[in-house]
């Protein structure tokens, strides 16, 4: 009895120290952290905004953002019509601020400067910023590669 014993403990010690543990409706989503040092771009053309978030104006453009995907660029030069121009991909962006012609995003842990008029980041400080928090302030327990950094959240799917 005391092997049996001995052995469904050691399996549970060691089987669920190796699995993440998801507590919460969300589960992380992961990028490595090189792809993520490339990952902030701009694509003509915009997108229709789904979880559409914090707004930045600087005339004549109005940026949304795009929660975990990046900020959505609107040109509101005749506010009856305002054109979605553009996308600035920023996996893992939350917030922004404007100074210029400098938007600063958040790409998951790192600060980021993006040039509006040349439309390229201009710096970048890598891992100055918490990985963003779930939505429902879920807890995620689990072993990962360090290279592997948190860019968003996802709903969890009931099977």
């Amino acid at each position: 009895m005391k092997k049996i014993i001995a052995a469904v403990s050691t399996v549970l010690l060691f089987g669920s120290a190796s699995a993440p543990i998801y507590y919460g409706a969300y589960s992380p989503v992961f990028m490595e952290r090189a792809e993520l040092e490339q990952s902030v771009s701009y694509r003509d053309g915009g997108r229709e905004p789904v979880n559409p978030g914090k707004i930045c104006y600087r005339a004549p453009y109005i940026f949304v953002n795009e929660r975990y995907k990046g900020i959505h660029v609107i040109n509101n030069s005749d506010p009856s019509s305002p054109v979605n121009e553009g996308f600035i991909v920023a996996p893992g962006c939350i917030d922004m601020a404007m100074k210029g012609d400098v938007l600063y995003i958040d790409n998951a842990v790192d600060l980021v400067a993006f040039d509006v008029a040349t439309k390229r980041v201009t710096a970048r400080i890598a891992n100055v910023l918490p990985e963003p928090a779930a939505p429902d302030k879920s807890v995620y327990y689990g072993n990962r590669r360090e290279s592997l950094v948190v860019v968003g959240w996802e709903k969890k799917v009931n099977r």
